[in-house]
């Protein structure tokens, strides 16, 4: 059995805490043989237990957005039926969670890091922040986190607290921080502040962009790919991407190659 494979718990997990505004949900599930050995950047795949629910039938992912004493975090968007049904949980009930997987970030040793997240893709910079400051607690952290409206941004409150990150925001219609785009504020705390590593989840377009820039900047760059996942663990091959540097078919499955990939893997 290698390392990847007993890194890897099924778990029936009860609801601690959940609550929900608007389409955005927080939960908490007690779930220890998972945060003993999950890292940031991986991912839970979880639905209601099965005697409560086969419909829908597989998992959703979710990344790790806090891992605290044996508690796991995540935050979701209510988009279709699967985070319909888990919205509709209550405090006490089990759910069916597999988990950690997939292969998360690598933390660097540079001083700097600057991390851009954008939308629901800001959901695993907490836990990454965190990791970061205990590995070293002198690090300059900068969290640059972009949504359409500052309504979005309310979801991650807790991250934008933290007190050992700066925190900037941008939304596109100028209700939050700059009235623009979030790789506006990376080039311009990279003109300020100068290098670091850069670690970026979001949209597609968006993380594109970071990846572009931190080329032509030679920094070096992370990028957590989302993508629809049935599985979870590069069974079915729901989640195959194009690589840009991938020997054999060029393509790279995000659940088990990533979700964290180098930008130039992705891009070149």
């Amino acid at each position: 059995m290698t390392m990847h494979a007993k890194a890897k718990h099924q778990l029936q997990g009860e609801i601690r805490e959940i609550s929900c505004r608007d389409e955005y949900c927080r939960m908490t599930i007690a779930a220890p043989a998972i945060c003993h050995v999950a890292a940031a950047g991986q991912f839970v795949m979880v639905k209601p237990a099965a005697d409560k629910s086969n419909d829908p039938l597989f998992r959703r992912p979710f990344s790790l957005h806090q891992v605290v004493d044996g508690l796991l975090t995540i935050i979701f968007k209510i988009v279709g039926r699967g985070t319909r049904n888990l919205a509709k949980m209550q405090a006490g009930e089990v759910l069916d969670v597999v988990g950690p997987l997939g292969k998360g970030f690598q933390l660097s040793s540079e001083p700097r890091h600057y991390l851009v997240g954008g939308g629901m893709g800001i959901a695993p910079l907490h836990l990454l922040a965190e990791s970061i400051n205990r590995q070293n607690p002198q690090s300059e952290i900068i969290a640059l986190l972009g949504a359409r409206t500052a309504r979005e941004l309310d979801a991650f409150a807790d991250l934008q607290d933290l007190r050992f990150l700066r925190v900037e925001l941008a939304t596109d219609d100028g209700t939050a921080g700059h009235h623009g785009l979030v790789i506006d504020l990376l080039e311009r705390a990279v003109a300020a502040g100068g290098r670091g590593a850069v670690y970026s989840c979001g949209p597609w377009p968006m993380m594109k962009a970071v990846a572009l820039y931190c080329r032509a900047k030679q920094l070096p760059c992370q990028v957590s790919l989302e993508t629809v996942m049935a599985c979870g663990v590069g069974a079915c091959l729901g989640c195959a991407v194009s690589g840009a540097d991938v020997a054999g078919d060029g393509y790279l499955h995000v659940c088990k190659d990533g979700p964290v990939f180098e930008a130039g893997k992705i891009w070149l």
